[in-house]
């Protein structure tokens, strides 16, 4: 067993790990499961919805300076009339919540509640002035506009565009019932994270349209999908994007500040988190401490984290199934993704 998976390995959690470097695939684990059982991305399925929020600007259905109410006049109210789609992609909008956390979680799996309630809601901080973290509010925003600006579906689009494209046969928004019997059962360390592991393994839950949550994937697809974006929106010889609009989601949005809701200095693209030396050596970054700045991907609760590094030819997809309580599973991931890059990188 190479060092790498010897770290995943030692953790005890149900997992699979995937790195690809310049279309090879190097590393192909999985460990306590099959490698084709779909795992809970949590927040490391954002990107998804973002990435199809700019096809959809490139083919001229919408404006990533729109404001959100040109397309959906109900959210203009209360002080979000100026929000535009871009902020939101950047973590601007000043939304980051609607009601507040809990709150927005318990309404999260009625997608006509949530959006009502992001109707309803006050900006916490001048739109466009500070990030801070769009929690559920980021896939509903995204998701509804996809939704108003197409006339369909959000699983529909996704599936037609993004996914059926690149293969991602194992890819879905909200685990359809088919595959219930093959999910991978969210496990937990610490009072809160018992909290999560209860809420998360509710039927009605993993199987809601949540886009900000309840993608679920395996490691394979993660990097096939990062494959894709790595290589500026093309694989296998089909091209899903093109490369202006791969750079325009990987465009920085913010270099490091401090994220209002998180309290963490996060650098931002606009569909990404993006990797590089943080102000404070000592502090784990999921994509590693030695990652490159031009590396993006996104983090899922500390436990599923996929990036790509362009610079390096490199993808990682590491998908797990146990949350720990706040920030632990960080200093994890963090030296999983540093191993990846002394090994292959």
């Amino acid at each position: 067993m190479n060092p790498v998976a010897e770290l995943v390995a030692a953790r005890g959690a149900k997992a699979q790990l995937v790195v690809v470097r310049d279309g090879e695939v190097l590393v192909d684990n999985a460990f306590g499961c099959s490698p084709d059982v779909p795992f809970l991305l949590f927040s490391a399925g954002k990107p998804f919805v973002a990435v199809l929020v700019h096809l959809l600007a490139k083919r001229g259905l919408l404006g990533l300076d729109d404001p959100v109410a040109r397309h959906w006049p109900e959210f203009g109210r209360h002080g979000k009339e100026t929000v535009t789609i871009r902020q939101v992609l950047q973590h601007r909008s000043g939304v980051p919540v609607a009601r507040g956390i809990r709150r927005d979680a318990l309404v999260a799996a009625n997608w006509p509640r949530s959006v009502r309630a992001l109707e309803r809601a006050r900006p916490r901080w001048p739109p466009g002035e500070v990030p801070a973290y769009h929690i559920l509010s980021y896939g509903f925003v995204l998701g509804e506009l996809v939704q108003r600006v197409t006339g369909k579906d959000l699983r529909d689009v996704l599936r037609t565009e993004l996914l059926d494209p690149l293969g991602l046969s194992r890819t879905h928004l909200g685990t359809p019932a088919s595959l219930w019997r093959d999910r991978v059962p969210v496990r937990a360390r610490g009072m809160d994270g018992k909290i999560r592991q209860a809420v998360f393994n509710r039927r009605a839950l993993r199987q809601a349209v949540i886009p900000a949550a309840t993608m679920s994937s395996t490691a394979r697809d993660l990097a096939r999908f990062y494959r894709m974006l790595v290589n500026g929106g093309e694989l296998d010889g089909v091209r899903v994007l093109s490369p202006d609009t791969v750079a325009e989601a990987r465009r920085p949005s913010s270099d490091g500040e401090t994220d209002r809701l998180l309290r963490l200095p996060i650098r931002w693209s606009q569909a990404f988190q993006l990797g590089g030396p943080g102000p404070d050596p000592a502090r784990p970054r999921p994509m590693g401490r030695t990652s490159g700045r031009n590396t993006f991907g996104h983090n899922g609760s500390n436990c599923c984290l996929g990036w790509a590094d362009p610079d390096r030819g490199l993808v990682f997809a590491y998908l797990t199934n146990l949350l720990e309580s706040g920030l632990e599973g960080a200093p994890h991931q963090c030296e999983v993704s540093d191993a990846v890059l002394a090994a292959y990188g």
